[in-house]
């Protein structure tokens, strides 16, 4: 039997509250629900009622942090919408390895999906602002002619006042002349300010793009500038033969310190964190915040023994820094973070280096935390 079919079987309500005489039917339909919904076939609805109580199940089960993005992984997986991430469920449970959060991020992280998505938001970016540049040429073009025909009627209709001192019917299209030239100005006026608008949309773009790529708490870039810098310098290393390594990290008792000193202190330990990896940052040295509590980090033109050097340094350094809650006066301890490093050259593929990074992380924080593991 597979996994997901363990949510195959009657709701909680149902498990609950048998149904008895005067008990609603599950096909009937029910106050504040459309008759529309209630022509949903009874099997339909209780498929619908079993996911949701098998997504509520698995996420009490083990401990996991009700977000959107967890969410959409256990349904993707228990509904098999996503059957890599079906398979990676059944073969952790088989294997009776822990469903933790660290493990889930690195799942779904490691989803080719989330790549093609980020290029997809790329592209349609793209597409927007090579839309505006051409809404905004197009625009300049027709104020620029507008302005031109405007002056040639502005001339004429002074030429006809002049040469006509008399008649009615002269002056009637001198009148509606003179209208129809203000309206050109509108028109003009128009379009003018509609190059401009475009102009601050194309500014707006440029700066959404940019702080798209950065975490709004750590200022650090963020998962999406990390993917996009990790595929251009992996075809980079590829065609000059220059090494590259990637790194993860991970806060160790990152939990510990949220459920002791609140979300606010942890937020404060993780710029910290983001402030003392930014320090080794260089121009062979890109740092990220990948979500949570866990970064990542590149290293351009090193090899792997020589970024393993870096990267313990600054783990030696976190290690050595005392930090105390200010809101309180205690102090939160010595805080430090457990790492997992992998030469990307090794491989064709980049994300096979990610996985590696990341399994020895994993192998970082089985063996005692507060180490950095460089995988084979």
């Amino acid at each position: 039997m597979s996994f997901m079919s363990n949510f195959a079987r009657p709701s909680r309500v149902q498990r609950e509250a048998p149904l008895e005489a005067g008990n609603t039917p599950a096909h009937a339909a029910r106050p504040g629900e459309s008759e529309a919904s209630s022509t949903i076939s009874p099997r339909v609805r209780e498929a619908r009622r079993d996911l949701l109580d098998g997504v509520a199940d698995f996420t009490m089960k083990h401990d996991l942090d009700v977000t959107g993005a967890n969410l959409a992984a256990i349904c993707n997986g228990l509904s098999g919408a996503n059957t890599q991430l079906a398979e990676a469920f059944v073969a952790r449970e088989i294997s009776g390895e822990p469903i933790d959060q660290r493990w889930l991020d690195s799942v779904v992280r490691l989803d080719p999906d989330t790549k093609d998505r980020l290029a997809e938001l790329d592209q349609l970016m793209d597409e927007l602002e090579y839309s505006l540049i051409r809404f905004g040429q197009t625009a300049k073009s027709a104020a620029d002619e507008t302005s031109d025909q405007r002056g040639v009627i502005d001339a004429q209709i002074n030429e006809m006042g002049t040469a006509a001192s008399s008649g009615n019917d002269v002056a009637r299209v001198i009148d509606l002349s003179r209208s129809m030239l203000e309206n050109i100005e509108r028109v003009e006026f128009a379009m003018v300010n509609s190059q401009e608008e475009s102009a601050v949309l194309r500014e707006n773009l440029a700066r959404a793009r940019m702080e798209a790529d950065v975490d709004h708490l750590t200022r650090l870039p963020n998962r999406r500038a990390f993917e996009r810098r990790l595929a251009n310098e992996a075809q980079r290393a590829a065609s000059t033969g220059s090494p590259l390594c990637v790194a993860f990290c991970d806060v160790d008792h990152f939990k510990a310190v949220n459920d002791t000193h609140g979300h606010e202190a942890g937020d404060r330990i993780l710029c910290a964190v983001a402030t003392m990896l930014n320090s080794v940052a260089s121009e062979n040295c890109f740092v990220a915040r990948h979500g949570g509590e866990e970064f990542v980090l590149l290293f351009y033109g090193l090899e792997k023994d020589a970024a393993f050097e870096k990267f313990d340094g600054v783990r030696r350094a976190m290690a050595r820094k005392q930090l105390m809650n200010r809101d309180t006066g205690k102090p939160f301890g010595k805080v430090t973070f457990s790492g997992g490093l992998a030469q990307v050259t090794d491989h064709a593929d980049p994300r096979t280096a990610l996985a590696e990074a990341d399994a020895a992380l994993y192998e970082a924080k089985q063996s005692g935390r507060n180490k950095i593991v460089a995988a084979n």
